[in-house]
């Protein structure tokens, strides 16, 4: 069974601004939640609570598996991935850039390299494996950034804004990319501030309405 996600009675403030008040909701069933909402009501402040890149003040993040709870250590978040609006790259090729998460994890070889032009492909990036990564464009650098994740094979993948600076063309592809995770059994929760896109990718649509995470 794959990894389950509840929060509970999450709050966050900044500067005295309290920008979550009481996020309580369980992400239990793989899929894919999208997650909207006027600009500035915590959306990004939420996944990247729940990503476990940042704490909240009080309330909890609970991960789950077969009704047992998950330590957060470093085996559960080797089961998670988080892409950012803007991707971080290295100088060098769009291979190396994907193999970089097996690398850490001691996978070379033969064996990486299957699951690296693996992720390539899913994201239709092959062409690009030998090119400087620095020069892809804004499109392709995000989808860059979703094969990295990928490549991983997380249980969960959280995505923040995937195409908010991104052109049609683009847009268009990652979002095929994203609706193509459902064979791959991989839950993704993602924002976007676009309610179309919601509307085309969600299984579960919900939303952040004065500080609180409720169902659409």
């Amino acid at each position: 069974m794959s990894l389950g996600l509840a929060t509970l009675h999450v709050r966050k403030s900044y500067a005295g601004n309290e920008v979550l008040k009481d996020c309580s909701f369980s992400f239990s069933e793989s899929g894919i939640y999208v997650l909207t909402g006027a600009n500035g009501c915590g959306k990004s402040t939420f996944l990247r609570i729940c990503s476990l890149l940042e704490e909240p003040d009080s309330g909890e993040i609970r991960y789950f598996s077969q009704g047992s709870t998950i330590e957060k250590d470093l085996t559960l978040r080797r089961r998670i991935s988080l892409v950012l609006p803007k991707v971080g790259i290295f100088n060098a090729t769009v291979f190396r850039n994907v193999s970089y998460g097996l690398t850490i994890r001691g996978m070379k070889g033969e064996r990486a390299e299957k699951e690296v032009l693996k992720a390539l492909e899913f994201v239709g990036l092959t062409h690009k494996r030998n090119q400087k990564a620095i020069t892809l464009s804004s499109g392709e650098t995000q989808r860059l950034g979703i094969a990295r994740a990928l490549v991983i094979q997380p249980e969960i993948l959280f995505l923040d804004e995937p195409t908010a600076s991104v052109d049609q063309r683009n847009t268009g592809i990652i979002e095929e990319i994203v609706l193509g995770m459902k064979n791959e059994s991989i839950t993704v929760i993602m924002t976007t501030h676009d309610a179309g896109q919601a509307e085309r990718l969600a299984d579960t649509h919900i939303q952040i309405k004065d500080g609180r995470v409720m169902p659409i």
